[in-house]
């Protein structure tokens, strides 16, 4: 954290001893300015950058303000700016003065002065991350409040999240298809609505089929549309989806699931654009664009032959990997708040709920197979289940964690004992570098080390 300690020096109140004090003991990346008037002092207040920390002489002699109204000015200029009152002789009602004036702290100049600055520097240091603490919670409400009126944005802190953020902002611009995969649950249609919009196409129709819901026979009908007397039951022409999402985007859900006989038919859409409607012989043309998604492991479809290799590459212009929720770091806390406050709002006998200490605990300490889809569940049940307000970790009813393998056979021994050896067999890999065995392992530094701790591993 860069800081900015700006000292109030006036020509007839000279602060070179406490200057140099706190010049001797400044963390890394702290500097110490001498300012020499109260007007410059306010300037620089409102036009640095950095955090700041103002330091006055309790006497302002010779200039037409007070300690008092200085400080109102500079609470005005930045409201929770640090501000140290110091003076050559000091008591206990001089200090109180200075703080009923709206002084963070009061300083007392004389033979320990050294040790003094050393005791107030750490304080000012705890306040101002205790300041910045807040600024990023405000920060993060403010991104909760965003989300919940989007109906459904991406949220999260993460460097994951933030990474993805990035892609899809590269990604957006360029009219070629996308294939998103990810885990079941990690909010695969949310990135695909994420690229549509970052791509301007907010006016245009965003269209998303889910391909695992349909037969072959349907899914023709339901993507390509269908003439009159098609089959029956097909009483009217009927426009399908790359109709619907010309000029906007289609999105193909879980196109993992399509048989390759249909394959080779969205490959030439995908391909030529154009198509032809069921029952039809007219060729429709469509500018809609497909982005794709599935949490299937294509590659190893394709050597099966149960994926066509030409489709798979026509689909990755780019490919987008949505992070599962147990590698983002620190946002599952985020995302619980998040989902309490939007359940809270559509069901305002349920608003004002909060997560205990406890619960906020045992969510991190949990695996989500399921993902965010899996948090979101299980925190609109606990809201349902709690009745003091406050949600429990009982509430949240997650599986017990094992906590010791046992030798009974059981599953949970067997499930605890496979854990405990991956974690060894990474430690031996890295020569005991924990950081690249938690790499190695695609888990957080904290997260490995939770299993370190949970599976009895030094």
């Amino acid at each position: 954290m860069d800081v900015s300690i700006l000292l109030l020096e006036l020509p007839d109140q000279p602060l070179a001893a406490i200057r140099g004090a706190f010049e001797q003991q400044v963390p890394a990346g702290w500097e110490v300015r001498a300012v020499p008037t109260t007007t410059e002092l306010l300037a620089a207040v409102r036009d640095d950058s950095r955090r700041q920390i103002v330091v006055l002489p309790q006497a302002l002699t010779g200039e037409d303000t007070t300690v008092p109204r200085l400080i109102a000015s500079l609470r005005s200029a930045a409201a929770d700016v640090p501000v140290v009152v110091v003076a050559e002789r000091g008591n206990v009602e001089s200090a109180a003065q200075a703080i009923r004036a709206g002084a963070s702290d009061f300083l007392v100049c004389g033979e320990q002065l050294a040790e003094r600055v050393a005791t107030l520097l750490g304080k000012l240091r705890g306040l101002l991350e205790a300041l910045e603490r807040n600024r990023r919670l405000d920060e993060d409400n403010a991104q909760l409040r965003r989300a919940i009126q989007a109906g459904g944005a991406l949220v999260g802190q993460s460097p994951q999240v933030r990474e993805l953020l990035e892609h899809i902002r590269r990604v957006a611009p360029v009219p070629r298809p996308v294939l998103i995969v990810g885990e079941r649950g990690t909010g695969k249609e949310l990135v695909a609505r994420a690229i549509h919009q970052a791509a301007g196409s907010a006016s245009r129709p965003i269209v998303t089929v889910n391909c695992a819901a349909f037969s072959d026979a349907l899914l023709e009908s339901e993507l390509f549309g269908c003439e009159k007397g098609a089959f029956t039951g097909a009483d009217a022409a009927r426009p399908g989806k790359f109709e619907w999402a010309d000029g906007g985007t289609l999105f193909l859900d879980e196109i993992g699931h399509m048989s390759l006989a249909f394959q080779e038919k969205i490959l030439r859409v995908v391909e030529y654009g154009t198509f032809t409607r069921v029952g039809g012989s007219r060729e429709q043309r469509t500018t809609a664009r497909i982005i794709a998604a599935t949490n299937r492991d294509l590659a190893a479809m394709i050597r099966d032959g149960k994926f066509l290799a030409d489709l798979h590459d026509r689909l990755t212009f780019e490919t987008i990997r949505v992070p599962p929720l147990r590698c983002r770091e620190g946002d599952i806390a985020l995302l619980a708040q998040h989902f309490l406050e939007q359940f809270g709002a559509e069901v305002p006998a349920l608003a004002g709920k909060r997560l205990s200490a406890a619960a906020v605990d045992a969510l991190q300490q949990y695996s989500f197979p399921g993902n965010v889809r899996e948090l979101k569940n299980m925190i609109e049940r606990a809201a349902c289940r709690d009745t003091a307000g406050e949600i429990t970790a009982a509430d949240l009813g997650l599986p017990e964690l094992v906590e010791s393998a046992g030798g009974d056979g059981s599953f949970s021994a067997r499930l605890h004992e496979y854990g405990r050896r991956l974690l060894d067999d990474a430690l031996h890999r890295s020569g005991g570098n924990q950081a690249q065995a938690a790499r190695d392992l695609r888990l957080s530094y904290h997260r490995f080390r939770y299993y370190l701790k949970k599976y009895g591993l030094r």
